[in-house]
Order: C-alpha cells, then structure tokens, then sequence
C-alpha cells in the first residue's frame, strides 16, 4: 500500500501536515475522522502494527492538531501506541505501511523522524514532566507556545507521572494534560451533563468571573472559603477530579473523546487558560472497528489480517515462546509452592500469566505500571516469608534499577527476577531492545545472574532461582525456544557452574574456544563445528565459571565469547576482567551488541546487521585468527 484512493479518502488525501488541516471547516472534521480511521486499520492490517490504542485517539489527534498550531506548540505523546493517528496527519501516511519494520517508521513518536513529534518515547508515563519542562523553557523565553501532554489511564497508574503533576501544581505553569480514559463509560445522560459543564467551566466567561471573584474575596478570608467550597461542591457532583484539583490543576471533564467538534470548542476555551490545566477525556479503545471494541488486548498489537473477518489469524508456532515456558513453570512451582507470590508491572499477557491469574488468583499481583513499586513489593513479601517472583521486561527493569539494588541486593533478599526480552526484541525498536540487563545487572553484589541456552536449561534455572537464598535473575529472549523438547523434570543447578558442549576434535595451528552465554548458542553451533570450535555453555554470568574458564584459557589461543547484550560491561568483559586479575595472557574475542542504541526491524534481519547470526559470526572468528 502505497497512498490511499481520492476516492476513498477525499479529504484525508488533501492533508500532507496540520496546516493543511487546519484549512478545513469545522463541520468537516466528522468525515475527516473517518478516513483517517479507516486507513489507519487498512493500513495496519497490512503490515502489522499497534491498533486498538490509535483507532481510540483519531479524534482527539484530529481536534489537538486543528486546535493548536503545531509545530509551534508542542504536543507531548505517552508511550505513543495511541500516535498512528498523530503520524498518519503530520506528513507520514504515505509511510505508514512500513511502521516498526527495518528502515520504515519508528513505531513510537521519535524525534528524529518528525520536527512534530517533540519527545521520543516508548516507555510509560513520561510526557508530563517532559511537557512540564518545555513548558518552563516557553515561558522563560517569553514566548506564545502552547504544551500539551497526552497521557493514558493505564500510564496514570505509574509513580513518575504523579511526581510531575504534584511538581506542575506547585510552580503552575501554563500548560495542559489530557487524560486519554479508554477503561471508563459514561451513560448518556451524565456524557451529555459532563459535556456541558465542560463547556461552561472551560469557558472564558466562567473563567474570568473566577478568577476576579477570588480576587475579590481575597481580603475576605471567611466569604473565600465559603465561595470555593461551593465551587468545589457544584463541579465535584458531575467530575471525578477532586485529586486533580488538590495538585494545583483545573480540571475539565470527563467529555466524550469521540465527539470531535466538542473537543475542538473545549480545546479552543482551555487554550487560553493560564496555569496548569487538565482535561479528562473518555475513549473507546478499537474506536469503530467492532472486533477491537470487543477485544482491544488482543487488538493492541496486530500481525497481518483480513479487516473483513471477525478473529485474528492464529498464531502457529512449532515450539513455545519463552514467555509461555515461563507461564507453565510458573503454575507447575505454585501447585507446589503456595508461598509462591508473582508480581508483574502490567504485562500479564506479555510474560504468559494469564492462566497463571487465573488458576492462582491469591498469589498473583498486578501492580500496574510501576516498576519501581513491584520490586520493592517483592522486596517485602521476602522479608514476610514468601517466595516472590517478579516477572518483567529486561528494558523495564531499567526503570526499578535503584529498588532492585537498594531493597533487594543490599538486604541479599530471595526474590527471583524473570526477565523476558532480553536481547534484542526486533520491531519496538532502541526504546524495547534489552541490550543492557547483563550489564547493569552482574555489577550488583549478591545477585547471581543467569541466562539459559534453551527451554529445558530455562526452567532449570528458574527453579534454581526460586529455591535460591538470595537474589536472582534469569533472563531471557522474546520469541520460541529452539524445540528441544520439555523435561517434565527439574534439576536444581550447582551455581557458578557452566557446561562443555562441544570439544574440538582436530589439531591446528590456532585453537579456538566459543564461549556462550544464553540462546545465542544456537548460532554458536553450527559456527562453532565449521571453524572445529571447542563451545562452553556457560550458563551463568554471575557468578562466572571461573574453573572452566581458566581450563579453556590454559588449552586454546583464542576465547570468543558471545552473548546478547552490548559488550561494554556484559558477561566478556566478566571473563576478560577475570583473565587480567588471574594473570592469563590467552587472547580474547567479545562479541555482542555494539555501543548503540538498536534500532527496530525484524529479530533475525538485526542479527545478520549486527553480525550475530552463525554465518557472521563464523566470519568475524576467523578474521581474528587470521590477524593471530
């Protein structure tokens, strides 16, 4: 798909940026908001893609860039699943059909790609103290410009973004946060009285006689009170936003977030608004596609489908994804382990406890999204007595970094950290890629770290870990496990302990060790035998086998050691750094992710980039013994 039909689309394909949506009359914004949302679903349903998020937003995306004179003003995305609408009307849609794939659009509003798209994201909660921050910049520098922060009921549940809102109701800034609420109905008749008194109370002329009775009133302290208890009273009958409104914000809403010609005149009222002003909005999720309105988790992200049918197309896969492995040891250890508590930031589906919560409901924790939140909750159900497990992605672990080191390792608390997507993760791209968790994680004392070959080896180590008195964390890679086959039984790991896989057989000038840390094994074999390799499964990364690294380094010139995070600081530099302290002069090959940030694309089209695959790696390995 390469540009939409006039016919199908005559207003959407008269639209190359905001400017020129901005030409259209009022009354053709409706129709407007139609197009865009059926090329946005047949554009999706083409090339894969986040769904259900954009076809919520088409409206609101439509009224922001009408109301405000963008790129001028800044409009602030969260997370950005909810931005295809966003791209498709700041010049993209030609482009769209390539979103998330190598080369094509990024999947997230990133600012290199567009002077529209103000912050690059990709994790949760962020906009409003970004918004908050150019909003003081516009200020100090006197100018017009208008911040908008667009944030979603499930991002609210996140700390950081209370932290912003408590900081912006204390300086009180010029600036707006709208609250995209895709998890809220509204009858028609409390819909049609929120609507009004948005109205009203975004209105210049409630407004202004706000503002001068409070100035009014001011030398009258006891009148004061009485006045804004009232005004407190009259809008908290018809809008949840008391807590809004004690962190400094005027609050608005909720209002229909579908009806766009209402979102325009409340966006045009609260435009000239002075200080921190908040707008409460309720979406529907798969907004006018029936199969996503049903079904929005499922329609959240999308491969390629028929728009025409009603059910996705199954996914047929020959083995199970880590994240099932994970999900059925996870029922496998509570059936026997009811101290057994698993906490997960908001990724049930993408960490394979859905039959998890549901056939062990009284050990199942979700925390929403707060990372920081979970660990230290896991932290305290360890100093109770209980066996956490806190199921997260590699690039969220990120985020909880301090607690992991601060209330876990510091207090050597048995909590088991299974840590999904590691490596690279393909088409969420540099903001998804769990390039660092070796790094940032083997530098923590009293963690052990580990990172399994294959499937069998996974639930190994995870049942290692949660019969394990200290801290630990197994990681690993998004997508299927190598059809190994699942052992029904478990075998408690001896720790700091890798395994031999292969011995060279024959004699040469140069012999060469593979070392191998995690599924990357897979492609170290095959290289391995074609360069008659000796390969090391080394298991763990904390603590490294030292015995057998020592052993490999006295019998071979080379160690090459290969692993799926940057090389700076992962588990090669754990066996140079043991090398050097040893005092072995053996010469060594780290290979790894770069010192980059990844970009997205297809997991194995990275790899071959990236010279991960067995054909590049077999390549690079006898280029260094050439030079030996």
């Amino acid at each position: 798909m390469t540009s939409s039909s006039h016919d199908a689309y005559p207003l959407l394909d008269g639209i190359d940026n905001p400017a020129d949506l901005r030409t259209l009359h009022e009354r053709q914004l409706p129709q407007l908001c139609a197009e865009v949302r059926e090329f946005l679903l047949s554009s999706v349903s083409r090339s894969s893609g986040h769904l259900a998020s954009g076809l919520g937003t088409v409206e609101l995306t439509v009224a922001l860039h009408y109301v405000y004179a963008t790129p001028y003003d800044q409009l602030v995305w969260d997370v950005g699943h909810q931005a295809y609408p966003h791209k498709i009307l700041t010049g993209r849609k030609k482009q769209l059909h390539t979103i998330r794939q190598k080369d094509g659009l990024h999947p997230f509003p990133w600012r290199p790609e567009s002077e529209y798209d103000t912050l690059s994201v990709g994790h949760s909660s962020t906009s409003i103290s970004a918004a908050l921050g150019m909003a003081i910049a516009a200020q100090r520098e006197r100018t017009e410009k208008k911040v908008v922060s667009i944030i979603g009921d499930g991002a609210m549940t996140a700390g950081m973004a209370f932290e912003a809102l408590n900081h912006a109701g204390d300086i009180k800034p010029d600036m707006l946060v709208i609250l995209n609420d895709n998890d809220m109905s509204i009858s028609e008749n409390v819909g049609a009285l929120n609507n009004h008194l948005a109205r009203v109370l975004s209105g210049r002329f409630y407004t202004s006689l706000r503002e001068s009775s409070k100035k009014l009133l001011q030398g009258m302290p006891g009148i004061q009170h009485l006045a804004s208890r009232a005004e407190e009273h009259m809008k908290g009958m018809v809008a949840p936003g008391t807590i809004f409104e004690e962190l400094g914000f005027n609050y608005i809403g909720p209002i229909d977030g579908h009806d766009v010609n209402l979102l325009v005149s409340t966006l045009r009222n609260m435009r000239h608004l002075k200080g921190p002003q908040f707008l409460h909005i309720v979406t529907r999720k798969g907004k006018g596609y029936e199969p996503a309105e049903k079904d929005p988790i499922g329609y959240h992200g999308v491969p390629k489908f028929d728009p025409a049918t009603t059910s996705l197309p199954s996914k047929k896969a020959s083995t199970p994804s880590y994240s099932k492995i994970f999900g059925d040891w996870l029922c496998e250890m509570a059936a026997k382990d009811p101290k057994l508590m698993a906490v997960t930031p908001a990724m049930r589906e993408g960490s394979g406890m859905v039959e998890f919560s549901q056939r062990f409901p009284d050990q199942y924790f979700d925390v929403a999204i707060a990372e920081q939140h979970a660990v230290t909750f896991g932290a305290g159900l360890a100093i109770g007595g209980y066996h956490p497990v806190i199921a997260i992605y590699s690039t969220f672990l990120q985020r909880g970094y301090d607690q992991l080191i601060h209330d876990v390792a510091l207090q050597n608390l048995p909590v088991l950290f299974a840590i999904d997507r590691a490596g690279i993760v393909g088409a969420d791209g540099p903001t998804h890629q769990g390039a660092f968790d070796l790094s940032y994680l083997r530098c923590i004392p009293n963690l052990v770290v580990m990172a399994p070959s294959d499937e069998n080896e996974c639930r190994n180590m995870l049942y290692t870990g949660h019969r394990l008195m200290q801290p630990a964390a197994v990681r690993y890679p998004r997508g299927n496990g190598t059809g190994c086959g699942i052992d029904d039984s478990l075998q408690e790991l001896t720790i700091g302990k890798g395994r031999l896989i292969r011995q060279a057989t024959k004699a040469s000038d140069k012999k060469v060790a593979v070392l191998s840390f995690g599924t990357v094994l897979s492609d170290v074999l095959p290289c391995a035998e074609n360069i008659d390799a000796t390969i090391a499964d080394m298991r763990f990364v904390k603590p490294i086998d030292e015995q057998l690294v020592r052993e490999l380094a006295d019998s071979h010139d080379l160690l090459v050691t290969v692993e799926d995070n940057v090389v700076a600081g992962g588990a090669g530099s754990a066996v140079g750094e043991f090398l050097q302290a040893a005092g072995l002069t053996t010469a060594i090959l780290q290979l790894g992710l770069p010192d980059q940030f990844i970009k997205h694309g297809g997991q194995e089209e990275i790899r071959v980039e990236l010279g991960l695959d067995a054909e590049s790696l077999e390549q690079r390995i006898r280029q260094r013994i050439a030079q030996m």
